[in-house]
């Protein structure tokens, strides 16, 4: 049934809740900023027509509480709300409270986040959508008997995940039997501690590996892809610089690649916009599913650049009811584009946070130049949340010019004078690798520990 949105909640902040009114704008859709107590000046917050106070800085009394967002979207008589990402974007208890209120969830229902957001259950859905997976457990690992087990039986060296996990964090790897003994109970206590959920499972380390991913949208019958991404520069698990096509992967892995998660997608009758990630194992030149995003991505930017797609408007007509209005025939990638993130982080003192009031901005602009962030001149950065203060994206018609472009506005860009990753990112885009496009996930690590 279709329902247009008319009244939307957004329930984050920071950059993301900039983007969210700025597609709802376009679509004529009235926005509440939900803040709290330390972002009553962000930029969102200057942005939308209203602006409800949630509760204090920490994010577990404000962005985190179910029961005050809900009150929010009471009190505001909004009709929908998008989560974003972070947060509670994956929280399968919120979207489902969230329709037991009556009021649009935008992205998938309570039921796709729960099986797809379990890492195992993830695992099992793709192989039952014929969907290669990284070789592993069967199943959750109840105890350390078990884990060694399994791992006997998949070769070490092995990754100990948790289920519940995101944003690589979880993750440990053993590359013994001691080790698996020493890291077992130590992972099992940090998934409870972060997840609220202990449990684990093993998959085999891949040692030579790109980070790949791809976008689809779907509306519950029907998915497409927009082509991959590649993330393999990554810190501490943490995505740094991603870029759009993936560099050096040959068109018929690219093909199959997309394809299988445009199956999975429709397996799972997703609805929305959602990514699905897979290691690229270059030493045998095969890809594996590793887990699925059922939200919008922080790199979204970089597939928009090459599509021309709005991702958040479509986002938010397939919540209100409208069907997929995109078609694969019709959907073409268009040169190359790159993204860095610019946190608030010191590079020289093992990314310490920065945060603090910001005195300068110099964005820089012209043809193919993208800043999108949630800060300006005069903004007090607050401590409380992640580091993210923007995202630079630029767009070349081949991967080379994009990085000729990306070296001259990185140049051109100024943030202070707290420290930031900008310093960072300025000498990545002259490394010869980085250019080359010879880099792994284990790449950027071992380049800052020769530093």
């Amino acid at each position: 049934m279709t329902q247009p949105i008319k009244k939307l909640l957004i329930a984050n902040r920071g950059e993301i809740a900039v983007r969210i009114i700025r597609a709802a704008r376009e679509l004529g859709i009235k926005t509440v900023q939900v803040v709290s107590s330390a972002d009553r000046d962000m930029l969102a917050a200057r942005m939308a027509d209203e602006v409800i106070e949630i509760g204090p800085g920490p994010a577990n009394k404000s962005y985190l509480d179910i029961e005050r967002i809900l009150a929010a979207i009471d009190h505001s008589g909004s009709d929908a709300v998008h989560p974003g990402y972070g947060f509670l974007s994956e929280s399968a208890e919120f979207a489902r409270r969230v329709s037991e209120q009556g009021v649009i969830f935008c992205g998938p229902d309570a039921a796709t986040i729960e099986r797809m957001g379990d890492k195992v259950n993830a695992r099992l859905t793709a192989i039952s959508a014929d969907v290669p997976v990284v070789p592993g457990s069967k199943g959750r690992i109840a105890n350390i008997a078990d884990a060694l087990q399994s791992a006997e039986a998949i070769g070490y060296p092995v990754m100990v995940k948790a289920a519940a996990g995101g944003g690589g964090r979880g993750i440990r790897i053993a590359a013994s039997r001691q080790e698996l003994e020493k890291i077992f109970p130590e992972a099992m206590n940090e998934a409870r501690a972060g997840f609220n959920d202990d449990g684990l499972y093993l998959e085999a380390f891949i040692q030579n590996a790109r980070h790949i991913e791809v976008q689809i949208v779907a509306d519950g019958k029907r998915a497409v892809h927009l082509f991959e991404r590649e993330c393999s520069l990554q810190r501490r698990r943490q995505k740094v610089w991603e870029e759009a096509p993936a560099a050096l992967l040959a068109n018929d892995v690219r093909q199959s690649l997309c394809a299988s998660a445009v199956r999975l997608a429709e397996h799972v009758h997703y609805r929305g916009a959602g990514t699905l990630e897979y290691l690229y194992d270059m030493d045998r030149e095969a890809f594996y599913f590793i887990e699925m995003n059922t939200r919008i991505q922080v790199e979204h930017t970089v597939t928009e650049m090459i599509t021309q797609v709005d991702l958040l408007a479509e986002m938010l007509l397939i919540a209100g009811g409208a069907p997929l209005s995109l078609h694969q025939e019709d959907l073409y990638c268009r040169g190359h584009a790159i993204e860095v993130r610019l946190n608030a982080e010191d590079p020289a003192r093992n990314f310490f946070p920065a945060p603090g009031v910001i005195e300068t901005l110099t964005v820089p602009g012209g043809p193919g130049v993208r800043f999108d962030s949630g800060i300006y001149a005069g903004y007090k950065v607050p401590p409380f949340y992640d580091s993210l203060l923007g995202k630079l994206i630029v767009w070349g018609a081949t991967r080379e010019k994009a990085i000729n472009r990306l070296a001259a506005v990185l140049n051109e860009m100024d943030i202070g004078p707290q420290p930031t990753t900008l310093a960072l990112h300025r000498q990545l885009v002259m490394d010869e690798d980085v250019r080359s496009g010879s880099v792994s996930t284990n790449w950027l690590e071992n380049w800052l520990n020769t530093r």
